[in-house]
């Protein structure tokens, strides 16, 4: 296999992709993605989160324009969010739950920053007065610093003048359920953490915040729900024979060393979904997709082609981005030989 590039994202191995364990969903905590994206369809439950996770009161929040997904310029990676709302007041919240350690935390914020911004002013207006105050929240099942906190708070301030905030109105807020900084929080922000990890009954103190057994009550409904549950093993299942099916051909048999013939081709659409399928939602989560390329002995050109093609078509299903994915490529891989012919008719070299 080629080179690939280094991403500034992580995937979890190969073995964990395709011998992960069924998690019934009451087994379930907030930590995990289905019923962190369940629960937070409801805009109280947002609101709840954020007012336990910043020690702050909300009056209302509503959903922010376009809540989501966050295009960039074409070609350029755009970003999509857990949740994203607005409160009364005008403030902006993007929160993120984050269960594994990627390493990269710092960099995802900055970039996230930098798209929640630019769509809040338009084309020729002048001056910067619409950039609304902005709060990135990251909850995390691990401590990424190491310093034991269960809250850390980041905004830009003068090195000379520690004291003294730039004032550009954005926080960077990252949560540690793994705290042990006890007597330095509100014991709501602990018992809502440890709720996180734990999200159960048990995890609920009889002196605990209202609003933390509201929350509880909700996921309590969601973990009950019949239909959510039906809804939930259709979609493991899905998932399940995707993972079969990814193994049996790209992993056990390299795909049989036709993936690149087959793209070239258009002959292997289904193949191509499930890959797509893969890397969008390592994408999505800026999970490292290194191991995706081995397993499907892609080379960087591919690579390359193919999570742009994600990332333009966001909005297109897993099988009309593997359609546009191979239509791109063919005509990418024609103009290479193209080229190559050109030069080996003049005798001159492209290297």
């Amino acid at each position: 296999m080629k080179n690939t590039k280094q991403l500034n994202m992580q995937m979890p191995d190969a073995e964990y992709v395709s011998k992960r364990a069924y998690n019934p969903l009451e087994h379930m905590n907030l930590m995990d993605d289905f019923l962190f994206d369940v629960a937070t369809v409801d805009l109280e439950t947002c609101k709840i989160i954020i007012e336990l996770s910043l020690g702050i009161k909300i009056r209302e929040i509503r959903w922010k324009e376009g809540q989501k997904v966050v295009h960039n310029i074409p070609g350029n990676r755009g970003i999509r969010m857990d949740f994203y709302v607005e409160d009364s007041e005008g403030r902006v919240f993007d929160v993120e739950m984050q269960k594994r350690n990627e390493g990269n935390i710092p960099k995802r914020t900055r970039f996230y920053q930098a798209l929640i911004d630019a769509p809040m002013l338009k084309s020729g207006e002048r001056g910067f007065d619409n950039l609304k105050p902005a709060y990135i929240i990251v909850i995390c099942g691990f401590d990424h610093y190491g310093y034991g906190k269960y809250r850390y708070t980041f905004e830009n301030c003068c090195k000379e003048i520690p004291d003294l905030s730039m004032g550009d109105e954005c926080q960077k807020i990252i949560l540690n359920t793994k705290g042990n900084n006890d007597d330095e929080v509100d014991k709501s922000l602990i018992d809502f953490l440890h709720y996180v990890d734990h999200s159960t009954s048990d995890s609920v103190p009889v002196d605990c915040d209202e609003r933390l057994k509201h929350l509880h009550k909700k996921i309590s409904e969601i973990k009950s729900n019949e239909q959510m549950g039906v809804s939930y093993m259709k979609m493991e299942e899905r998932d399940r024979l995707i993972r079969e099916e990814g193994e049996k051909k790209g992993i056990e048999k390299g795909i049989e060393k036709g993936m690149q013939k087959g793209i070239q081709k258009g002959e292997k659409i289904g193949e191509i979904k499930v890959l797509i399928s893969f890397m969008r939602k390592a994408i999505q989560k800026n999970e490292d997709i290194g191991s995706i390329v081995k397993a499907f002995d892609l080379d960087e050109d591919e690579t390359e082609k193919m999570i742009e093609a994600i990332e333009k078509h966001s909005d297109r299903t897993d099988r009309e981005i593997a359609e546009i994915f191979m239509e791109e490529y063919r005509r990418y891989i024609f103009d290479q030989e193209h080229r190559y012919a050109v030069y080996a008719g003049t005798g001159e070299s492209d290297r």
